[in-house]
């Protein structure tokens, strides 16, 4: 098949696969927008809550624009490839370098402005703790989410089972939901929750936690990411050449 044919193939199985997973964000995108119980009507629900949390509010926007750059990076790759276009190959590779660009801008942003994101994570923390007095226990959406949340991470509360005290909830039933204790118990005393705040943490400490037991896989998946995009882009250029010493 020779080198020539192999960098082709590689290049056409790989956008292949970008393509893909471009039409796959793309559907979650246009999904998220059109369900009305998905975790931003949570988020509409916190009296309070930050402005910058506004942001989230258009993550179906977020999806469907990434699965459209996903998608036109897939088809110019694949058809780039297939049909050794130069002008198809270029535009794949300003458009691979952009992102990578942008990736390392972020990850810059990310380090110097720590502080903002800790006050922003502050303000969410006084949000969530607002939503559950006024809406757990009254509003049957929010219950159902904050369950649903719990439920998920094993977790009680944003911080700790102390979020519920001033919740329609407790002062309806005088207990703590049933996932701040552990399973089997008749129910969720004040005393049990404080008994099992230590093995039952809130759900921002267990994302926190999450996160950090599984940081070198982060990390190791993000540095893979960019060195794909540094291969796709050497292929694109080394194809690129190819095709115009070829036609040349």
């Amino acid at each position: 098949m020779g080198c020539f044919g192999f960098l082709k193939c590689m290049m056409f199985i790989f956008n292949g696969l970008i393509f893909v997973a471009g039409a796959a964000l793309l559907g979650v995108g246009i999904w998220v927008k059109v369900d009305s119980s998905s975790i931003i009507g949570l988020l509409n629900s916190m009296e309070g809550a930050p402005e910058e949390l506004g942001q989230l509010l258009n993550v179906g926007y977020l999806l469907i624009a990434i699965g459209v750059v996903l998608v036109v990076i897939g088809f110019l790759g694949c058809c780039g490839a297939v049909k050794e276009s130069r002008c198809m190959l270029m535009l794949f590779f300003i458009i691979i370098l952009v992102i990578f660009l942008a990736e390392v801008a972020g990850a810059v942003v990310m380090l110097v402005f720590k502080p903002v994101a800790k006050e922003l994570i502050g303000k969410l923390g006084d949000a969530a703790k607002k939503s559950i007095a006024k809406g757990y226990g009254s509003n049957t959406d929010v219950t159902q989410l904050w369950n649903s949340t719990m439920d998920a991470l094993e977790c009680c509360g944003f911080y700790n089972y102390t979020d519920f005290t001033n919740s329609t909830y407790f002062t309806d039933n005088k207990v703590y939901p049933r996932q701040c204790c552990q399973q089997g118990l008749p129910e969720c005393t004040e005393a049990e929750a404080s008994n099992n705040a230590t093995s039952i943490t809130g759900c921002f400490p267990k994302i926190v936690q999450l996160i950090e037991d599984n940081s070198v896989a982060i990390i190791g998946v993000a540095l893979g990411i960019a060195a794909l995009e540094l291969l796709a882009m050497i292929v694109a250029m080394i194809l690129y050449r190819k095709i115009g010493s070829k036609n040349g």
